[in-house]
């Protein structure tokens, strides 16, 4: 009996000792990752703060996904709550809270870069790294427009289990490797006149969760009993049956045709926002696209 009991010490020692390494080195590999520095050119964004320009940083701050991290309000929020894998807080934007000139908010939003030139957390960076000059230069200007709030979150942390995810490569926090950084410093005008390409650009803020050919299927890091990301391409699996009315009543009502509703996660309240020419846009362009099965 003192033999089995010793047996069992034995091995539980030898798991300890194991969790205990594993979670060493998945904290030295996040903390190699959070000691690189990116040194990006200092991109000179049309801030001008006039009224229209505020207006339409206010439409897209509403339409373009700012507010389902950072909050209605803008002061930040608790975004992921996933016990001892990580907790994500997203900072205060509002002048009382991080403070970004032009050339820092882009660095931030295009590149997912913060001050120092570290990799920023969970910033989806890539949804955006193609957003233009003149729309990054309107949220920002709208964003300096608000009243200042002192509200502070906390730090996000990455918990035990979430470090040694992230030694395995089973954790992305970070958008940084990911981006073409030279194509982003760019800041294309958005092509607004053309339905096809202007809808092409709004649906790089879909890509980030529906994947790079907007297949849909699994995605890396979603987060437990959320539903696989739908196929937004005109494929069986996908919008094929649907009609732009189907579309937009999807995205104002967060109901699909056959009168289910669409999980919370994907922010159709805030997308639902835009005004008809852009969901217009956006319909058009995926209706156009190559049919794809889910996921491929």
């Amino acid at each position: 009996m003192k033999r089995g009991w010793k047996v069992v010490a034995l091995v539980a020692g030898g798991l300890a000792a194991c969790a205990a390494t594993l979670y060493g080195l998945g904290t030295w590999s996040l903390g190699t990752a959070l000691a690189q520095r990116l040194d990006l050119p200092a991109v000179d964004l049309p801030v001008t703060a006039d009224a229209g320009q505020i207006a339409l940083g206010e439409h897209l701050t509403r339409t373009r996904g700012c507010m389902d991290c950072h909050g209605e309000t803008l002061t930040g929020k608790h975004v992921v709550d996933a016990g001892p894998v990580m907790q994500i807080h997203a900072p205060n934007l509002t002048p009382g809270g991080v403070r970004l000139d032009p050339v820092q908010f882009e660095h931030a939003v295009r590149h997912g870069i913060g001050r120092e030139g570290q990799m920023l957390m969970l910033m989806p960076a890539s949804d955006y790294s193609l957003m233009s000059n003149a729309d990054l230069a309107a949220i920002h200007a709208y964003l300096q427009s608000l009243p200042a709030d002192a509200t502070v979150q906390p730090t996000s942390q990455i918990g035990p289990l979430g470090r040694v995810l992230f030694l395995f490569g089973q954790l992305p926090i970070f958008e940084a490797p990911r981006i073409d950084h030279a194509r982003a410093s760019r800041g294309d005008a958005a092509p607004i006149g053309d339905p096809v390409a202007y809808g092409a650009y709004i649906a790089q803020t879909c890509r980030g969760c529906h994947g790079a050919e907007l297949a849909g299927g699994p995605m890396p890091g979603q987060p437990p009993g959320v539903p696989d990301p739908a196929n937004l391409t005109p494929h069986p699996t996908g919008l094929v049956s649907w009609s732009e009315a189907d579309f937009l009543k999807a995205m104002r009502e967060g109901e699909r045709p056959d009168g289910s509703a669409i999980h919370e996660f994907m922010p159709w309240k805030t997308m639902g926002r835009m005004r008809g020419d852009e969901l217009h846009a956006l319909w058009t362009y995926l209706h156009g696209l190559p049919a794809r099965p889910k996921g491929a």
